[in-house]
């Protein structure tokens, strides 16, 4: 059998009867042994057990009004999940008991407070725990493949030494491609962490878009010698950091390159810059999706270079204070833009 602990004002109660019962016994018996059983004996124990009577009531009901009180305080403990929640009473007939209600509330809602605190933190730790499985997972990826075929070539001209002189020359082309890949990959990684740990930087100049997308495109017609890249537009001055801005160009330039057979169209003008290629498009429902970190879709093999191309164009764009804009059909093609600020 489980013990049951009293309430407050039942230990109170039980506590005070039994002292008080014990008191009116001795003094009773202590008047009939003085003065025998005279009536104004009797009528004093009488008088003395009711006046006792009373002090027990008016006990017994402080204590229930300290015990209400106390349940008011354990209901706030109790609800501290709730702690916005909780009707807090502020009545109470003790000003010591008002005093800690008063207190007690500051120290639970500074708990809350802090626990949400701790909940995000632990939120964006976990986001970020996540955000560097998938940057391990995508490097692995990306530079399995251009790895593989650096060592491939390699071994078989250090195993084979009648390679005829032209085929030596084009092994030791893709060799020099594939370290131009990987090169290409740890220069956006190393961008990427530079805009995570908020270290890059702005250093605005006058540029003519026009004639930096001639040098972007210029440099990638000597990676794609077969692909037919076509600039349009005139001379358009703006005020933008050069090199990222030629890492946006070059990144959209590339894209289009990557997913489609078909030229590339680049557009310069004080209306925007666009790139349009004819290539495999984007579905509606990822369009949203491909400008965010180490996003894949596996259904177009469109890996956005370990899911941060588009994702450091983004960046780059809004802190010039402009967005990219896609539009794009399955199997038809895309149109990537955005306007700078002349």
């Amino acid at each position: 059998m489980f013990f049951k602990r009293p309430t407050i004002s039942e230990y109170i109660l039980a506590r005070l009867v039994t002292v008080l019962v014990l008191l009116v016994v001795i003094f009773g018996l202590f008047l009939i042994l003085s003065f025998g059983f005279q009536k104004i004996v009797i009528l004093t124990i009488i008088a003395t057990i009711v006046a006792l009577g009373i002090f027990v009531v008016i006990v017994y009901r402080g204590a229930k009004k300290i015990e209400r009180e106390l349940s008011t305080i354990n209901l706030y403990l109790a609800n501290i999940e709730e702690i916005d929640s909780v009707d807090y009473e502020t009545n109470f007939f003790a000003k010591e008991f008002e005093q800690i209600n008063q207190n007690l509330i500051k120290v639970l809602k500074k708990a809350k407070k802090r626990e949400e605190i701790k909940q995000r933190y632990n939120a964006k730790l976990k986001l970020k725990n996540s955000q560097r499985s998938d940057m391990i997972s995508a490097l692995a990826h990306e530079f399995r493949n251009p790895i593989a075929a650096i060592m491939g070539y390699a071994q078989t001209l250090i195993e084979d030494h009648e390679i005829p002189p032209k085929l030596q020359e084009k092994f030791l082309t893709k060799i020099y491609n594939n370290g131009q890949t990987i090169e290409s990959l740890l220069a956006r990684l190393i961008l990427w962490n530079k805009f995570e740990s908020k270290e890059a930087q702005l250093h605005l100049s006058s540029v003519d878009l026009y004639a930096l997308a001639q040098g972007v495109i210029t440099s990638l017609k000597e990676k794609y010698k077969e692909r037919e890249i076509i600039l349009e537009g005139e001379e358009t001055i703006a005020s933008i950091d050069r090199t990222l801005m030629e890492i946006v160009l070059k990144n959209l330039i590339e894209n289009g390159l990557k997913y489609s057979k078909d030229e590339v169209r680049v557009k310069i003008g004080k209306s925007g810059i666009f790139i349009e290629d004819k290539g495999v498009g984007i579905p509606q429902e990822h369009i949203d999706k491909v400008t965010k970190k180490f996003y894949r879709s596996r259904e177009h093999s469109w890996d956005n270079s370990m899911g941060l191309g588009l994702s450091i164009v983004k960046t780059i764009l809004a802190m010039h204070n402009t967005q990219l804009h896609i539009q794009s059909v399955p199997n038809e093609g895309s149109v990537f833009s955005f306007v700078l600020p002349l």
